[in-house]
């Protein structure tokens, strides 16, 4: 049982839904990462989400793609976004962090390259927002041998082919993007994610994560009563953006706490 399979076990047999935090690699500043990571996992993470920032993303928003052009512009690198997990792992085995990024950077490094430096730095899983499951199966094959799950996205204008697809090569948890836009859209509509969840569980027993579109504890706790775990990305970004820069690792903290209060209740 991989590490991210054991915390949902673990949440399920508690009554308990997850909370997955998204944060990018070197932003607001690149020595402020592993704080960060840190602080979430005092807020109550149950899995982080690390953004490999990179210049041309086709699904994140205004708030990540400034996040992605501040990391850029401090020059992290995916080969830093391992190595912060291989320091995060000095003091924290337990906690399950999965990269997720675009495929270019994979490629540049090269698959077996990749997969061999993050499996000995600690990470978890990899979510490809390019990568879809039929394109790119010896890649998932690659990864699950090396004990890294390959977390997949799912959407609204997913077809029944492409759910039945995922669901055949997904691990970890299956990433529902909860709406037809871009991170940090506020078009949520909980009705209509609570209306697609049975139908990609009846394709698959992984569980299941919705981003995109969740900023507070009101609608995590909304989409929560139907997925087994809410992921807050955009928020969360903003609020570093937004911060004093000595105020940034506290704020998180205490703002997670709420949210985590709020799902637990």
């Amino acid at each position: 049982m991989s590490k991210i399979a054991k915390v949902f076990a673990d949440l399920k047999a508690q009554g308990r839904k997850g909370l997955v935090p998204f944060i990018t690699a070197g932003d607001p500043e690149p020595g402020i990462t592993l704080d960060l990571m840190h602080a979430l996992v005092r807020g109550g993470a149950d899995v982080i989400e690390l953004g490999v920032p990179f210049s041309d993303p086709m699904a994140d928003g205004p708030v990540i793609q400034r996040a992605s052009e501040r990391a850029l512009s401090h020059g992290t690198t995916l080969k830093h976004c391992i190595k912060l997990v291989k320091q995060f792992r000095q003091t924290n085995d337990h906690t399950p962090v999965v990269l997720m990024g675009y495929a270019n950077p994979i490629e540049h490094m090269g698959t077996e390259t990749f997969v061999r430096t993050a499996k000995d730095a600690g990470v978890d899983g990899i979510l490809v927002v390019d990568y879809p499951p039929e394109e790119c199966e010896d890649f998932a094959k690659q990864s699950k041998a090396a004990g890294i799950d390959p977390i997949f996205l799912l959407a609204p204008t997913s077809s029944q082919a492409r759910i039945d697809q995922v669901g055949k090569v997904a691990a970890g948890y299956i990433y529902y993007v909860s709406l037809k836009g871009v991170t940090g859209a506020a078009n949520l509509d909980t009705q209509a994610v609570a209306g697609i969840i049975p139908q990609i569980r009846a394709a698959s027993s992984v569980p299941i994560a919705v981003g995109f579109g969740i900023r507070d504890a009101q609608s995590a706790v909304a989409i929560g009563k139907a997925a087994d775990a809410v992921v807050i990305g955009s928020r969360i970004v903003q609020l570093l953006e937004e911060a004093a820069p000595a105020q940034r690792v506290q704020l998180l903290e205490d703002f997670l706490k709420d949210i985590r209060k709020a799902l637990d209740q």
